[in-house]
């Protein structure tokens, strides 16, 4: 595999058999019954009766989520018990302090739901005219010039043009028409999460805009292999087009997290406890026909600048290039094995030949090939990068000075 171009082999977040953007797994929804509610006496810490009800329906909704990305169901099953339930809990990053409402509250204006002709996902407000970030595998379900639609947190709709798009790291951007003075979200800085870290998701989770859910960061750095998959199935009404979903790519430095990711996320926020946007929710781990089991995954959000920036500017990306084809390694030692050099790359001037073993990527480890891929990906034109590697049974390290893909 070349360390430029996707990887055809591990868990994607569509399972062996993805839908497309927005779309439902085929599997049968597992119908949970709410236990019975507590007797009358002193009340505990805890779930409520109704509470547990509203979990239930939670899971029951997780089960035909399935796909690409997404956030929970809570505004749409409140209930008086929820009402009275205690105070939301605080966040409390070392500069600031805010309740999760608060966050909630602060970033739902920025957030949208977009929609398709075939399916939908939802969308980060960039500028107060219209810009909006979302995932290239959201408006690639449509297909080639198919109407948007963006619909706000006040309820209103707007059309929206496709202003460009990065398959390479699976994000786009495009426009609403005839909008002004919209809320634009505040960026943060992905370098300074830690996992352990409070974050939200917020978006369109199985059509339901404005929908959040909470949870930790519970990993950083990544390495995701996401689309490339026909399209099984997708929501009723959202029509059916037989588009292809986008092509597969390999995504380094993801964030993970607990929070609740279900499909129709995609291209949401996930948020930080100072209410910044720090990732860009892209794909959910499955394990099959079993839908989700709870582990989601978000675009670094300095990443997601970096693209959004070129792609609002000229409407295309500038990614940079290594030159080598790598596969994982076998034996003792993890890393990828270089396969080939391309003539004249940068690897082949820095002196990287075929059958070393890439153990160290710039600041990461490597374990395979799919970390070389995403790690190129990440980086830019022009950037020197050091590379670890080994070479009959000794390690040498090298600079390489990465250059632009034609």
């Amino acid at each position: 595999m070349d360390a430029n171009e996707p990887r055809e082999q591990g868990w994607t977040q569509f399972g062996a058999k993805p839908p497309a953007a927005g779309g439902f797994p085929s599997q049968d929804t597992a119908i949970l019954t709410p236990p019975p509610p507590p007797p009358p006496a002193a009340r505990k810490p805890g779930f409520t009766g109704g509470q547990k009800a509203i979990a239930g329906l939670a899971l029951a909704a997780m089960a035909i989520g399935g796909g690409v990305a997404g956030a929970a169901i809570t505004s749409a099953f409140q209930t008086p018990q929820i009402v009275q339930s205690a105070p939301s809990p605080a966040f409390k990053p070392a500069s600031n302090q805010m309740t999760i409402s608060e966050v909630a509250t602060k970033v739902q204006p920025s957030v949208v739901m977009i929609q398709g002709q075939n399916a939908g996902g939802s969308g980060v407000v960039l500028s107060e005219d219209g810009l909006i970030l979302t995932n290239n595998h959201v408006v690639a379900a449509n297909g080639k010039g198919s109407p948007l639609s963006v619909k706000f947190s006040d309820g209103k709709t707007a059309k929206a043009a496709v202003v460009g798009t990065d398959p390479s790291t699976d994000l786009a951007v495009i426009k609403a028409e005839g909008v002004s003075g919209l809320t634009k979200a505040e960026l943060g800085d992905s370098d300074q999460l830690k996992v352990g870290d409070a974050v939200l998701a917020i978006g369109s989770p199985l059509g339901l805009e404005g929908t959040v859910t909470s949870g930790i960061v519970s990993a950083l750095d990544r390495t995701l292999n996401v689309g490339g998959e026909q399209e099984q199935q997708i929501p009723p009404g959202w029509g059916r087009g037989g588009q292809d979903s986008a092509p597969p790519t390999s995504i380094g430095g993801a964030i993970q997290t607990d929070a609740s990711i279900n499909s129709g996320n995609s291209g949401g926020a996930l948020v930080n406890a100072a209410g910044q946007v720090v990732g860009i929710n892209t794909a959910i781990a499955t394990n099959g026909s079993n839908g989700s089991i709870g582990l989601g995954f978000a675009i670094p959000v300095n990443t997601a600048k970096q693209v959004a920036d070129q792609l609002a500017a000229t409407g295309a990306v500038k990614h940079a290039f290594l030159g080598v084809s790598v596969t994982d390694a076998t034996g003792d030692v993890p890393g990828a094995l270089v396969r080939q050099i391309t003539e004249n790359s940068p690897a082949a001037k820095a002196g990287l030949k075929q059958g070393d073993l890439i153990t160290r990527i710039g600041d990461k480890p490597v374990d395979g090939g799919d970390t070389v891929v995403g790690q190129v990906r990440g980086f830019k034109p022009g950037q020197q990068v050091k590379i670890i590697y080994m070479r009959d049974g000794k390690q040498s390290e090298v600079t390489v000075t990465l250059e632009e893909k034609k």
